[in-house]
């Protein structure tokens, strides 16, 4: 081990990055049930003490599970209207640690029956119950525990281009041990601090496993943010979680990972950016600059099932000037805003 290494790897817990407040401090009272702000916030530090036992994630030490990634992205917002839009709707958030995004999702009105949560570590979802004051049956969100990059968890094959390719979902979500069975069935997928924990080829394999999951219903989508840099390459300024360099991205590149080598060419609509952080949680000279990229990759389905979606919207809304509308204005176009996400 190096000495930066033996600096970075191991960080001790610190309270002063504990800053709950506004509407996720409103949400946490309301999730818990525990309303006195002191109280609360020794609640969220004792879950915070026994998690980083089990992995010590920079997140956990720096209580980004508090601050509800999910809900400032743009693509939240239309992540709600497809549960209002497309019966049947099944969410995923992949790498979701204590689940406190697909808590937040269902609070806002996604059916708890079809949100699904992953992680590696049974624990941090155990774990997310404690912190939530929750039970399997007051919550009954299905979890799903296991390793992305193991076939026998999800079997690796080419993304779907038509909603009718992927094999009916006969099982209940409940009783499903693997994400397998889910391939070609997601309208959703959420991944947000999880890709930046794996180096360039595991993102590359992660994402064309992600990629196999998802609906090719026109509006599907994958969406999130991680560690990113304006020219993809190593983060040297500091280690990350296992004590390693964090393997990023650029915007430039992360496009072109999505929208021709995950998928094919033209057939998923691509928006990233970057935006500057702040990371006070990490040892770093005072010039440091970090940077998160968001992204999200939504599908517009195969050639053929968006003229008979767009068929159907014609016939049903009487729209002479549907066939002038570009393919844009179908699918989603998201954006974002400046804001500390990791």
């Amino acid at each position: 081990m190096t000495a930066l290494q033996e600096k970075h790897a191991k960080l001790p817990l610190d309270e002063k990055f504990y800053a709950l407040e506004g509407k996720e401090l409103a949400f946490f009272q309301e999730q818990t049930g525990i309303k006195d702000e002191a109280e609360l916030k020794q609640h969220i530090i004792s879950v915070q003490t026994k998690a980083y036992e089990v992995f010590e994630y920079r997140c956990i030490r720096s209580f980004g599970f508090t601050r509800l990634k999910i809900s400032r992205l743009p693509a939240y917002q239309e992540a709600l209207k497809l549960a209002q839009q497309r019966p049947g709707a099944l969410f995923l958030d992949i790498g979701c640690c204590f689940g406190n995004d697909v808590r937040k999702i269902v609070a806002d009105g996604w059916p708890v029956e079809n949100a699904i949560a992953s992680d590696l570590h049974q624990e941090f979802w155990n774990y997310g119950h404690e912190l939530f004051r929750s039970t399997p049956t007051t919550f009954p969100a299905t979890f799903i525990g296991g390793d992305a990059f193991d076939s026998a968890f999800l079997a690796p094959r080419k993304p779907f281009y038509s909603p009718e390719e992927p094999a009916p979902l006969t099982q209940p979500l409940r009783s499903l041990t693997s994400l397998t069975p889910l391939r070609g069935h997601m309208s959703t997928i959420h991944a947000s601090s999880f890709f930046h924990l794996f180096d360039e080829p595991q993102q590359l394999e992660l994402a064309r496993r992600l990629a196999t999951l998802l609906s090719a219903s026109p509006g599907s989508m994958i969406f999130g943010v991680h560690g990113g840099r304006p020219e993809k390459g190593l983060r040297t300024e500091a280690l990350n979680s296992a004590g390693k360099y964090m393997f990023c991205h650029s915007p430039e590149t992360w496009r072109d990972l999505w929208d021709g080598v995950v998928f094919k060419k033209g057939t998923v609509k691509v928006e990233c950016g970057l935006h500057p952080m702040e990371r006070p949680d990490l040892p770093a000279a005072p010039e440091a600059k970090f940077y998160g990229l968001w992204c999200s990759a939504a599908c517009a389905g195969s050639m053929k099932g968006f003229q008979r979606l767009l068929a159907k919207l014609c016939a049903a809304y009487h729209l002479s000037t549907c066939h002038k509308k570009k393919e844009k204005d179908w699918s989603v176009a998201l954006r974002t805003r400046r804001d500390d996400y990791t």
